[in-house]
């Protein structure tokens, strides 16, 4: 049996946003701003419940928080205290909406962002773009719904942020 690997070079756009608030301040209003997913969306995507999906699309938040890592805690060991988070966020709804098409789209779904305290004491998000993570599948169907993606998760962090309200 014959294994093929591909390969294939992508450019992604990587985003940085320098916070007005401190760390704490901002990993607090992204977790009150983010609502924690509820394990009820992804039951009911799987009990293919369109009617029920379809309100929760309409009638839901835009982002919901996967899971929250926290990286700084890793660097304690090496005696170095730093505060940096990891988050998944997204929506399993929207995921649908481009995993229909493109199953390979799911490597991406949810996003991933990262909080850190710089050396000067700034908070800046970093993540990298996801219409520029979806846009690779060259299916305009999946990179549109990456462009709201880009809107929605922008507007997120920068309410987070303290930059807008």
């Amino acid at each position: 049996m014959t294994h093929s690997k591909l390969r294939r070079t992508i450019n992604v756009e990587h985003r940085f946003i320098e916070c007005q608030s401190s760390f704490d301040e901002v990993h607090r209003s992204l977790l009150a701003s983010v609502p924690a997913l509820k394990p009820e969306l992804s039951e009911m995507l799987a009990r293919g419940e369109r009617d029920k999906v379809e309100v929760a699309r309409r009638t839901g938040p835009k982002l919901w928080l996967f899971l929250t890592r926290n990286h700084g805690e890793l660097t304690t060991a090496d005696g170095v205290k730093s505060k940096a988070m990891q988050y998944e966020i997204g929506n399993p709804l929207t995921a649908t909406q481009m995993t229909r098409y493109q199953l390979a789209a799911g490597l991406y779904a949810p996003l991933r962002l990262y909080l850190y305290e710089d050396g000067q004491g700034q908070a800046v998000f970093e993540y990298d773009l996801p219409s520029s993570l979806f846009g690779q599948f060259d299916d305009e169907r999946v990179t549109a719904v990456g462009r709201a993606l880009d809107m929605e998760l922008e507007e997120a962090l920068e309410v987070a942020a303290g930059l807008r309200q």
